[in-house]
Order: structure tokens, then C-alpha cells, then sequence
């Protein structure tokens, strides 16, 4: 039988995997492994300590961490004791952290370290509902009776005078009841709490194995925030349900190292990941002899044919064969040993990934996967396979998902991972799902006939300039972010004669440029106010326009002297530009890229 909720589908596992290899973290420089069977005794009395403390069924406990295996104890703790829990991003800010905290009602909070902490203590007399702060890394003693560490609590349940309470918060669990509240990330207002049941979750990842080929002998490496919906059930869940095991990457400065060390077999990733990854690897064939980008160049070229052929399910000549493997020994082994030598495929999700970089990788023998989904569908709605793969398209929807479009392009979806509904905001729920059961995602795309689904934009952000000409500015936004000059671009020209553009340069490429021609500077507004720098991003930039239609093509922009981040209000906690908040934020200078207006 198919364990119906999340806490018993964990347990079938430490059933059948016990003293394999569940989780693994570096600690004091080497990879610690932590067998299903050790996972389960911390689970079981964190749950147990957790119900000494007073949490009851349906009360919510949040969780403010990076990825490491705490973030699973208290998760499925949480779960397992008939909680509801609440991740929230490290990343958060205290003003986020207290809105999520405060709409959720949160009872409990787990915290990482001494960092997030402080984050907590700030905003807690805004808490009436807040009881408990537990913390993972305990700097020192402190006196703060509402603080306690994870040793105590998972003391309090070793010590716990009714045992059986674990058993029975697990049988009380209904499947079809929320699990975990996730929060938005709110690129237009206050994030909403996503509420997802069991089944939601189970059922997602059910559909989802139909159709991937990952099981118990597969490792993940672990880095895309668990609080971010797509890790949560692709990168965590669903490596639970097989049996697989899961590495938590240290930070995201150690993803190369760590590829290394614990050789993953699948990853789960953002397009950013795979944008930076390529232009370095192309920046290291520039700095090669004639000779090796030469031998490059024909490697790439080679790849992209059989790349084709392999995807139109054609054959190889003899002399095709051999002379990809020769490409391959020569080339591009050495960027496969950088990644473990046993990847087997990326999955790509969060954002759109560009065509080109997709085709890059396949031409490497390095295959992105590339998927969509949303927080409110748990998340996954479609992703390509290997068997079934079309560059462009986010794949085929998965099983028992039902996707239609709306006669606005507007993409619907229907199946048993959609939402129970926002919380506390019946009137917010009703406004994108309808008595039908269609959630309204918000993205504009279309079915190609072979039902591949492909998404042009968002809804929200599709521009309508003042000559009524509709333009996504998503895909302009893909194509420029490819250059190495360029990390983030914002689009605008809503109700304006043309688009314009606010550029965030990447200012290690940036500096180097200039370091290279001499071009001295003193800060990076000095750097990029210079005429040479400003040619070079104009440059960029028009070698994308004579690839767009007159009317899509960016006729004035603005290179920013600071990046956009989280922080100050421009990035949301997944990296998503919120382009309404940079419209009113940079007002001013936007209005300069328009003077007749």
C-alpha cells in the first residue's frame, strides 16, 4: 500500500533502507553519513520532545534554515506530530520573517544559528502567538527562557514519559490536510501562505516518478532552498520516497567542490546555475591556444549533430560515433570529471531556461531537464524526460495532471497536487481557482501538438507599449542575460512609445574588461559611467536587437552601479526581478530614457 501521508511514507523508507545512507554533510572537513535509521531516532524524539513542549495537532512550527539535515528533523517532526510547519527563506529579511511568523501563527520556530536568531528576536513582541525559538547551533548558554536548543528538546523526547504519543500524532494525520504553509514570494504584495495537504505533496511526487528515472541508488546534492517548493518535493521528498540519498551542499560558492567530492547522480537547479556554468566554460576556451579552441569548435559542433540526431531518434554513423567519442575523450571529459563524472542529468525549474543553453549542454552530453511548476501546484505541472525531450518547451504535463489555455493564453491547470487554498484569504483562493477545480497560474503559453507546453511570459508582465504592440519581455530578458557582461536585466515601456531597459552588470566580468584595456576607476559608479563601458553594454545590447522585431527591440537603457537584491526590495527570496517595485523605485531615472514624454 502507498503511504498516504508524509511522515509514513518516511517511515516506509527507514523500513526498507535502514542502515543505508539517508543523508550526508560535510562537518569539520569531511562528509559525515547519517544512515535512515539514525534519521528516523532524531525525527522520532524531536517529534516526541516537540509534543512535550505543547505543540498540538495543527499548530504551526516554522522553520528559518539553510539546507542541512536539522532542516529534515524538524520538518518531518513537524509532520510526523500532526503539525503544520512554515519554512521560510535564510534569506529573509526580519520584516519578512515577522510577516510570515505573525500570518502564520507560528508556535514554534526553528532557527539555525545565531544569525537567524537575531532575526527573531528582533520582531518577536510583534508575536503574541510565538512560544518557543529552537536553535540548531547554539552560540552559548542563554538565559532567554524562550530559547532552546535542539539537544534539549530532542532530550525532552528521548525522556518522554508517553512514547506511543508518536504513533498516535502519526495515525491522527489525514492525508487530505495541510501539511506545510509556503510562502510566495510575493513579486506583487505581501507573500501569501500556500497551503498544501499530504496528498498534494505524495501525489505530486508519485506523478513525477512515472515518468523521471531516479531510485535508491541515486545521490542528490542538495542547494536550492528547501523552503522554495520545487527542492521541497523534487530535491527532498521524492529522494525520501525512493530511497535515494541526499548530500547538502555547504554554500553556494562550494557547488564546484562539492560536485566533486560527493559525485551526485542528479541535481536539481535554477538557469542561472547553468548560464554562469557556460560562460566560464566558453571564457576558458578563449583563454586557449589556437590549437584548443580549434579542437574545441569542432568538439561543440560535432556534439550539437549528434545532439539532433539523438533527439530526432536517429542513428549514428560509424564514423559519427567515433568521432564523438574521440570529441568526448579529448574534450569534454574534463567537464563531466568537474561535476563527479556520474551525473546523469540535471533538473531545471524556478525560471525560464534559455534554449541555447540547453542545446549547449546536450551537445556535452550533459542533459537539463528542463520543468515548470508553481508553489500553488505542488510544484511540478509538466518537465521534459529523457525519452521525450524538446528543447524550448517545458515538457509534457505529468500524469494526472490536466492543463488547458484559456482564450487569453492564459495557462490552467487541474489535478490532485493544486493547493487547499491561500491562508486566511478565501477571497485571494477564489480569484485563481474557479468552481471547476482550474487553478489560473498566471503564465501566458500553449500546448504545441505534440502537448508539450511552452510558457511565453507572465501574465502580469506582458508590456503593452502606447502603440498597443503586446511584447514578453521575459525571453529578451533570457537572451541578454546570456552575455557575460550582464547578471540582471529589468525590461519597461508599459504604455510608453518603446521598451527601455535597467541593466545590473556582472562586475567581476565588468572590472576585468577594464583592468585588461586600462581603464582606470575608482568605484563601480565611476566604472560604469565610462564611454567605454557604456559602448560595450550598447554593443550587447544591439546584437540582441537585430535578432528582435522593430517594435520588441530596446531603444534606451540604464546600466546600474549596484546590484539588485533581496534586501532592498528588487529581487524576491527565488532571484525573481519584482518589476513593478523597480518601476516606482527607479522612477527618475526611468523617466530620463523617455524625454518627449
Amino acid at each position: 500500500m502507498e503511504a498516504a501521508t508524509i511522515g509514513k511514507m518516511f517511515l516506509a523508507s527507514v523500513n526498507s533502507f535502514g542502515k543505508r545512507t539517508a543523508l550526508r554533510v560535510k562537518q569539520g572537513g569531511t562528509w559525515q553519513d547519517i544512515s535512515w535509521i539514525q534519521f528516523a531516532r532524531n525525527v522520532r524524539n524531536l517529534a516526541l520532545g516537540l509534543i512535550e513542549l505543547g505543540l498540538e495537532s495543527k499548530e504551526r512550527l516554522a522553520i528559518l534554515s539553510e539546507n542541512r539535515p536539522e532542516w529534515a528533523y524538524a520538518d518531518l517532526a513537524a509532520l510526523s506530530a500532526d503539525a503544520i510547519d512554515v519554512p521560510i527563506y535564510a534569506t529573509n529579511t526580519p520584516d519578512q520573517v515577522k510577516h510570515i511568523l505573525k500570518d502564520s501563527a507560528s508556535k514554534f520556530v526553528c532557527v539555525s544559528d545565531s544569525s537567524q536568531l537575531d532575526k527573531v528576536l528582533q520582531v518577536r513582541h510583534e508575536l503574541p502567538a510565538l512560544e518557543r525559538i529552537i536553535i540548531f547551533d547554539p552560540a552559548g548558554q542563554s538565559s532567554d527562557k524562550m530559547i532552546l536548543t535542539l539537544e534539549e528538546v530532542l532530550s525532552a523526547g528521548r525522556g518522554s514519559g508517553r512514547p506511543e504519543a508518536f504513533k498516535e500524532r502519526l495515525d491522527r494525520t489525514d492525508p487530505d490536510e495541510v501539511a506545510s504553509m509556503i510562502y510566495t514570494s510575493g513579486t506583487t504584495g505581501p507573500p501569501k501562505g500556500v497551503m498544501l495537504t499530504h496528498d498534494n505533496f505524495l501525489s505530486n511526487c508519485r506523478a513525477s516518478l512515472d515518468v523521471a528515472p531516479i531510485a535508491s541508488d541515486d545521490v542528490v546534492l542538495s542547494f536550492l532552498p528547501l523552503s522554495h517548493a520545487f527542492e521541497r518535493m523534487s530535491g527532498y521528498y521524492m529522494i525520501l520516497m525512493v530511497g535515494g540519498t541526499i548530500a547538502f551542499a555547504q554554500q553556494i560558492e562550494k557547488i564546484p567542490q562539492n560536485m566533486v567530492e560527493v559525485r551526485p547522480t542528479v541535481m536539481f537547479a535554477v538557469p542561472r546555475l547553468f548560464e554562469k556554468l557556460r560562460t566560464q566554460i566558453l571564457e576558458r576556451v578563449e583563454h586557449e591556444g589556437a590549437i584548443g579552441r580549434q579542437l574545441f569548435r569542432w568538439a561543440i559542433n560535432m556534439g550539437h549533430d549528434v545532439s539532433r540526431l539523438n533527439l530526432e531518434k536517429r542513428p549514428l554513423s560509424g564514423t559519427q560515433k567515433l568521432k564523438y567519442s574521440l570529441g568526448q575523450k579529448l574534450v569534454f571529459n574534463e567537464l563531466h570529471e568537474k561535476m563527479g563524472s556520474r551525473l546523469r542529468f540535471f533538473v531545471s525549474g524556478g525560471a525560464p531556461l534559455a534554449q541555447e543553453v540547453a542545446q549547449f549542454f546536450h551537445a556535452v552530453g550533459i542533459t537539463i531537464l528542463e520543468g515548470y511548476g508553481l508553489t500553488e501546484t505542488s510544484p511540478v505541472i509538466s518537465f521534459n524526460t529523457l525519452d521525450n525531450l524538446r528543447f524550448g518547451s517545458v515538457g509534457q504535463p505529468v500524469p494526472g495532471v490536466d492543463v488547458k489555455i484559456a482564450t487569453d493564453g492564459e495557462i490552467l491547470v487541474r489535478g490532485p497536487g493544486v493547493m487547499k487554498g491561500y491562508h486566511g484569504q478565501p477571497e485571494a483562493t477564489a480569484e485563481v481557482i474557479d468552481a471547476d477545480g482550474w487553478l489560473y497560474t498566471g503564465d501566458i503559453g500553449y500546448l504545441d501538438e505534440d502537448n508539450f507546453l511552452h510558457i511565453t511570459d507572465r501574465k502580469k508582465d506582458i508590456i503593452v507599449t502606447a502603440g498597443g504592440e503586446s511584447i514578453a519581455p521575459r525571453n529578451i530578458e533570457s537572451m541578454l542575460k546570456l552575455n557575460k557582461y550582464i547578471e540582471k536585466i529589468c525590461i519597461l515601456g508599459d504604455k510608453r512609445k518603446y521598451l527601455s531597459a535597467l541593466i545590473v552588470p556582472n562586475f567581476e566580468a565588468l572590472e576585468k574588461f577594464a583592468r585588461e584595456r586600462g581603464i582606470w576607476f575608482k568605484d563601480r559608479a565611476d566604472l560604469v559611467a565610462k564611454p567605454e563601458i557604456e559602448d560595450l553594454i550598447q554593443s550587447v545590447v544591439e546584437r540582441i536587437n537585430a535578432s528582435l522585431a522593430p517594435f520588441e527591440t530596446i531603444k534606451q537603457f540604464r546600466t546600474i552601479p549596484h546590484e539588485f537584491s533581496q534586501k532592498t526590495g528588487e529581487l524576491t527570496p527565488t532571484m525573481k526581478v519584482k518589476r513593478r517595485v523597480i518601476d516606482q523605485k527607479y522612477k527618475e531615472l526611468i523617466d530620463s530614457m523617455y524625454p518627449e514624454e
